[in-house]
């Protein structure tokens, strides 16, 4: 049996700088300043750990040794023993969904715009509340994570792997707050985890891409649009002629636009790149934009019933009207399916047009924007999808 009070009051009092033993984990460090300290020294997974218990003589040699003895006997019970000198603080058992909720709300001023929140509450709630939302944090295992998602692992991808990360950014919040053991593995954790009991998303991921119309039929689908003026078809041909996406243009703002320059700027705050995006305006769009200036619009120049940017069902619907296959986010495709086949313009200003990262050394050393190079291209655009003048109508709410 290892020896037990080895130190007395005196050579606790006048032992020299280093560390002292007495027995049963305790030991009193002397600093070279003098001061004194009592540590409690233990090895917990094949790992030292010290503890660092209070000063001497503000806590004497016999306290010392009681306080050593709980902490002993902490071990023994399988409890950690810093709660001896440290009690933890009660808290209520929280649940995976409370401390989601709580993570969505702490990372939301980090994110660019109000659809990253969405996908996250959306995706929580539809397939992991419904599995793991009412279980205790602390109590969720690999087994929990992949009741969640196994059931979509091959046909929603995507969706599953993304899920899989906000879990696991959940989990490790609560694990941060005291509420997970932060020496147990994140059970949604990828790496020397997940991987070996889901195969790679990329194995199983099959890649959609929107569908679009054949560019060769859009001058005629831009017709139709003409004719209905509508603040919905509006905003659709001002999507098309622009080569933006969706929420870009529907979100529009008029002080977004320079007609003096033929210019509308998307803000950096409402990219998908987080970066601005100029856009050069062909003589249809500004036409366009001139035509929702009669109708006195504050803030946003598509607005609904309510003032507010169009939905992307309100546009959707008016695609559908037309086309029961393409969707709207197609016609960026189209755009860059038709620079590439029918122009003569270079790849960079056709990828700048669509606000696409260039990379390597190209994009490294690529400072402009090349707006009156995108210029070009953009009337080029307009004049294949048939600009067309007409009578002024009155406009009505799609």
């Amino acid at each position: 049996m290892a020896k037990m009070h080895l130190l007395d009051a005196g050579t606790a009092k006048n032992a020299k700088t280093g560390t002292h033993s007495d027995g049963g984990n305790l030991y009193l460090r002397v600093r070279p300043s003098g001061s004194r300290a009592w540590v409690f020294r233990y090895v917990v997974n094949g790992k030292p750990r010290e503890i660092g218990m209070g000063a001497y003589p503000d806590l004497a040699l016999k306290d010392a040794r009681t306080k050593a003895a709980d902490m002993r006997k902490a071990i023994a019970d399988g409890t950690d023993p810093a709660h001896v000198i440290r009690p933890p603080i009660e808290t209520k058992a929280r649940t995976f969904q409370e401390v989601a909720l709580e993570t969505i709300e702490a990372l939301r001023p980090g994110w660019r715009n109000v659809k990253h929140a969405q996908q996250w509450e959306n995706t929580l709630r539809d397939y992991a509340y419904p599995v793991i939302g009412g279980k205790l944090v602390e109590s969720i295992t690999v087994d929990d994570v992949l009741r969640v998602l196994s059931p979509i692992w091959h046909d929603k991808t995507e969706t599953a792997t993304r899920l899989r990360q906000r879990i696991e950014m959940v989990l490790d919040r609560a694990a941060v707050l005291g509420e997970r053991d932060r020496d147990r593995i994140n059970p949604a954790s990828w790496k020397g985890n997940l991987e070996h009991l889901l195969p790679k998303a990329q194995k199983v991921q099959k890649r959609e891409h929107f569908a679009a119309l054949p560019y060769a039929e859009l001058p005629a689908l831009m017709a139709q649009l003409r004719q209905k003026q509508t603040i919905g078809s509006m905003c659709l041909r001002a999507i098309a002629l622009t080569a933006c996406r969706s929420g870009e243009i529907r979100g529009l703002q008029w002080e977004e636009i320079d007609l003096g320059n033929k210019v509308l700027t998307i803000p950096e705050t409402r990219t998908k790149t987080g970066k601005a995006h100029t856009v050069p305006m062909s003589d249809e769009l500004v036409r366009i934009i001139e035509r929702m200036a009669e109708l006195g619009t504050i803030g946003t120049v598509f607005p609904n019933r309510k003032g507010q940017p169009l939905s992307d069902v309100g546009v959707t619907k008016v695609m559908r009207e037309f086309s029961s296959a393409a969707t709207v986010h197609g016609l960026r495709s189209d755009f860059r399916d038709w620079a590439g086949d029918r122009t003569h313009h270079s790849r960079e200003v056709i990828e700048q047009c669509l606000a696409h990262a260039i990379s390597g050394v190209e994009g490294a050393y690529r400072r402009g924007d090349a707006l009156e190079k995108r210029r070009k291209v953009m009337e080029d655009w307009a004049r294949h999808l048939g600009e067309q003048s007409g009578n002024v109508v009155t406009l009505s709410v799609a």
